[in-house]
């Protein structure tokens, strides 16, 4: 997933989007909690997708998205 993937989409997408990644990133919390997290490296890559999403959705609402 990169930012002009992201910014093609709606808000609304964008907010699907997001709340798809929090849920991912809880369950992988709760994996690695109980020790059963197969791919670790996955943490961050989630953790990173959140950003991007977020960085997208605040352009758009003050206006800077070209």
């Amino acid at each position: 997933m990169n930012a002009n993937e992201l910014r093609s989409k709606t808000p609304s997408e964008l907010e699907e989007t997001l709340q798809e990644l929090l849920k991912e990133q809880f369950n992988l919390r709760m994996q690695q909690g109980t020790g059963q997290l197969a791919r670790p490296h996955m943490m961050g890559e989630v953790r990173k997708n959140i950003a991007r999403v977020k960085t997208v959705l605040n352009e758009m609402q003050s206006g800077d998205a070209s």
